[in-house]
């Protein structure tokens, strides 16, 4: 397999698999960030160190392959049946669901922020999960149907080019936008104080509910007659749709984090050991040639940079060896894709949580702090 089908694969399943991609979820991350409480910014600085809503924001799908996470995957979406005419009947069907969703993993969320007894570990993953959990729902084909796995068996042409209904929802129609999570958050985050506050003091029940209606109304588009040759119309039609419900994410998500950190919240005695990284434990230095036996570990690998490709917005990153040879690979996401014209063939030291990727060990950076150049003693 070539390095250019890798990649596509890589962005094609990172697509359909997490809401709004990077660039929505960084985006809805960053406008929360300008909504917090000053009580609240501090108790999420305590938890994540120098990473920010933004950067964590893409966690919840970076961790989705790991042994740790199995099955969490289904805490990303909710499947509800076809033609729910009514609120009552909406709440009733949410609430009574028995398996796992997207609905339970934020109320979980909430559960173990709130704890008194949850140490600083467990609370920063429950922020972490929410952060990403927000902005899930807030995508209509995150709250949809089960038979079509969400529009994912929706196969549709977008733009001339082979697609499916989720995918469209999940990155395309933000890709064609042309802007990055920055300019969405500075263009989109423009709601009165007023409309804030109405939208933090809608329930989370409601926020599932307007995406269940656009995700009926994009259904119901499908099946008309040329509903699924998407063409320039389409973008034009419900781009605004896309950029509100990523603000109305990132606004509702601040609303619940100043409730959860309140004036009352006391923040976990026990302290991060790597802030930097926003790890629980220190990391330690490995040789590269020895990344595929330490994955799941915090770890600080040297190395050089040998080559990297371009996929929208993140960058793929090969260290030892030039593709298809790498000995691993960095993957650089939002605050971190300005680092890297520092980095390009220069020796650097990467610190940060390992995964094995498609049979390559792999570090997720999206906090600038997790890359510098090696020292002289390092290399």
């Amino acid at each position: 397999m070539n390095r250019l089908f890798f990649s596509a694969t890589f962005l094609f399943i990172a697509l359909i698999s997490a809401s709004w991609g990077t660039t929505g979820h960084f985006a809805a991350g960053l406008i929360a960030e300008r909504h917090l409480t000053p009580v609240a910014a501090r108790a999420v600085q305590d938890l994540l160190g120098t990473e920010t809503l933004a950067d964590v924001s893409t966690w919840a799908d970076d961790v989705r392959s790991e042994n740790e996470y199995a099955g969490t995957d289904k805490w990303h979406y909710i499947n509800l049946p076809k033609g729910i005419a009514t609120w009552s009947a909406f709440a009733g069907i949410v609430t009574e669901q028995k398996q796992d969703n997207v609905y339970k993993a934020v109320l979980q969320c909430r559960e173990t922020l709130l704890s008194p007894t949850a140490d600083r570990k467990k609370k920063a993953e429950a922020l972490r999960f929410l952060v990403h959990f927000v902005g899930d729902l807030h995508q209509p084909m995150h709250v949809s149907r089960a038979e079509d796995r969400g529009g994912n068996s929706i196969t549709v042409q977008y733009r001339n080019q082979r697609s499916n209904l989720h995918a469209v929802w999940d990155g395309k129609l933000i890709a064609d936008g042309g802007k990055g999570y920055k300019k969405i958050a500075s263009h989109y985050d423009t709601a009165s104080a007023q409309q804030v506050a109405i939208w933090q003091q809608d329930s989370l029940l409601q926020w599932i509910w307007e995406s269940y209606q656009i995700s009926e109304t994009l259904y119901a588009e499908t099946e008309q007659p040329s509903g699924r040759i998407m063409k320039r119309s389409y973008y034009t039609k419900h781009i605004a749709t896309v950029y509100e419900r990523i603000e109305k994410g990132g606004v509702r998500l601040a609303g619940m984090l100043n409730k959860i950190f309140d004036s009352s919240y006391k923040a976990p005695a026990n302290t991060l050991a790597d802030k930097s990284a926003g790890n629980a434990i220190p990391a330690k230095y490995i040789d590269i040639k020895e990344a595929r036996n330490h994955i799941g570990e915090y770890v600080t690998v040297c190395a050089r940079v040998c080559g990297s490709r371009n996929m929208d917005d993140l960058k793929l990153v090969n260290l030892g060896k030039a593709y298809p040879n790498q000995l691993m690979t960095i993957v650089l996401k939002g605050r971190a894709l300005t680092t890297w014209k520092r980095l390009y063939g220069r020796k650097i030291a990467v610190t940060g949580k390992l995964i094995m990727y498609k049979g390559t060990p792999e570090i997720v950076v999206t906090n600038p702090q997790m890359i510098r150049p090696a020292r002289k003693m390092e290399q």
